[in-house]
């Protein structure tokens, strides 16, 4: 994996924390885009672009926002190839990738440095581009899946096909226990599988390893008490786990050794992550030929062959018994 210096693409893993633990790169573009455009980024159709991998979890929930909130048409998207190389996230032909069609960049550093000719940093998705001012607004998930919910909500194509406001995942009143679920679940669950993956000793393996199924537990017994993580309607908090949940059992079980169970062996979490699954639209940002491929082919430090597993066989589309289980509580 590689990074920025001053604006020149060098290469070098990540360095590990000093008792060898997974450290995650914090993010540096933190500007926002709001409905009054009082922040100088106004929503506005047609002006932002959003650059993505359909591999990365990060990258995942921003792409099920735009999809859920009728943005496609509003926002522009980019997606890298799923096989990380030496210059990093690169823009191909091949299958679901989606050129750069903005900056006409081969690589995604390019679109950064484009921004910010110095930059130092990671080179990560998702970002989203302001084509006006020709900067990266934001390249934090969370802040942008939130922009994506309420400011640009206006522009939601599916609220003026079907006549109604687009659906909120974190409404008034939802705010602080949405914002806790996801609090709660990103340092053990979201950012766990890679604690565990990239942990470089035994002792960070293993304490990343018994806090992530500590959370899974917790998980699974929140979801046999309500139908999502914060009660009867989906949330931002339940976008956020899912993108986790759907890549464990072919991605973080054995290549990330995370196997003390997986999710199949959670009775409510393998209907819960169906369930999700099978909301209109969402199966088509999950694309599990990039998933698999990015992680057992770009990580050769784990997987040095680079030998893509055929399996496990999941079928994400099998009936699920969340409706049934919670219609016969509210009963």
């Amino acid at each position: 994996m590689g990074m920025l210096v001053n604006g020149q693409w060098t290469q070098g893993d990540r360095s590990p924390g000093p008792r060898g633990e997974f450290v995650r790169n914090v993010t540096t573009f933190r500007d926002r885009v709001t409905a009054d455009g009082r922040s100088g980024f106004p929503a506005e159709a047609g002006r932002y672009h959003l650059y993505v991998s359909l591999a990365c979890p990060w990258a995942h929930r921003t792409l099920i926002l735009r999809k859920l909130k009728g943005l496609e048409s509003a926002i522009g998207l980019s997606i890298v190839d799923p096989t990380m190389a030496e210059m990093g996230w690169e823009f191909t032909d091949g299958p679901g990738c989606i050129p750069d069609t903005v900056n006409g960049k081969r690589y995604l550093h390019q679109v950064y440095l484009a921004a910010v000719p110095d930059y130092t940093g990671r080179a990560s998705v998702p970002v989203l581009w302001d084509t006006q001012r020709r900067r990266v607004v934001n390249n934090e998930s969370r802040e942008i899946v939130r922009m994506l919910d309420h400011d640009f909500a206006a522009l939601s194509g599916a609220s003026a096909a079907q006549g109604r406001g687009s659906p909120d995942y974190c409404p008034p009143g939802m705010e602080a226990q949405v914002d806790a679920t996801i609090d709660a679940i990103f340092q053990p669950i979201n950012n766990g599988v890679y604690r565990c993956g990239f942990a470089t000793t035994q002792d960070a393996y293993e304490r990343a390893f018994d806090a992530l199924f500590a959370a899974l537990d917790e998980m699974e017994a929140r979801l046999n008490r309500s139908r999502y993580l914060a009660g009867d309607r989906i949330t931002e908090a339940d976008w956020r786990l899912f993108p986790t949940l759907v890549r464990f059992d072919s991605v973080y079980h054995g290549h990330f050794k995370c196997n003390l169970r997986r999710i199949e062996d959670y009775p409510n979490l393998s209907n819960y992550v169906r369930d999700l699954y099978q909301v209109p639209g969402v199966a088509e940002t999950v694309d599990m030929d990039h998933i698999k491929r990015h992680y057992y082919a770009s990580h050769r430090h784990i997987n040095p062959t680079g030998i893509v597993p055929r399996g496990p066989a999941l079928d994400f589309m099998a009936p699920h018994d969340r409706a049934r289980k919670f219609a016969r509580a509210a009963a």
